[in-house]
């Protein structure tokens, strides 16, 4: 019997959900996505920059290091689940999300350069409800204008 770690019990056992579900809907990924937020919610990310007034071309090509973006791309699960990246392109074909809604996640203008990975959960579970209904959007809308 060979000896493992637990880091190759981990990977063994990500590999056997995996087999287990190999689709994700968009609700299980971006539930997944609040989840690993929620795993250090105090923990500062980087937001990107003003996302709106980028040219598209630009603005599929952004990233950076630290941001909500990575984290999900640090993610094993959403990775064999086909996230390939941690571009805001990626990240919108991947969650199935507009515009709009990758703005509210990831922008600067809402937070400034950094943003609490627990707001980012919370506003990840709002994209994520199925029908979300008026009085969630307007949680989501005041969740995304507080200032940290």
């Amino acid at each position: 019997m060979d000896h493992q770690d637990r880091d190759q019990l981990r990977r063994i056992s990500a590999l056997h959900i995996n087999l287990q579900h190999p689709e994700l809907s968009r609700e299980q990924r971006l539930i997944r996505w609040a989840q690993l937020l929620d795993q250090m919610p105090e923990r500062r990310l980087n937001t990107l920059f003003e996302t709106e007034f980028q040219p598209s071309s630009l603005r599929e090509a952004l990233r950076r290091e630290g941001s909500p973006i990575s984290v999900a791309f640090d993610d094993c699960i959403l990775r064999d689940a086909g996230l390939q990246g941690d571009s805001y392109g990626e990240a919108k074909r991947f969650f199935g999300l507009s515009d709009l809604e990758m703005h509210q996640l990831v922008c600067s203008c809402h937070s400034g350069e950094t943003v609490r990975s627990g707001t980012v959960a919370e506003c990840v579970r709002a994209v994520a409800e199925p029908s979300p209904s008026l009085l969630s959007m307007l949680m989501n809308a005041l969740l995304i204008f507080r200032r940290e």
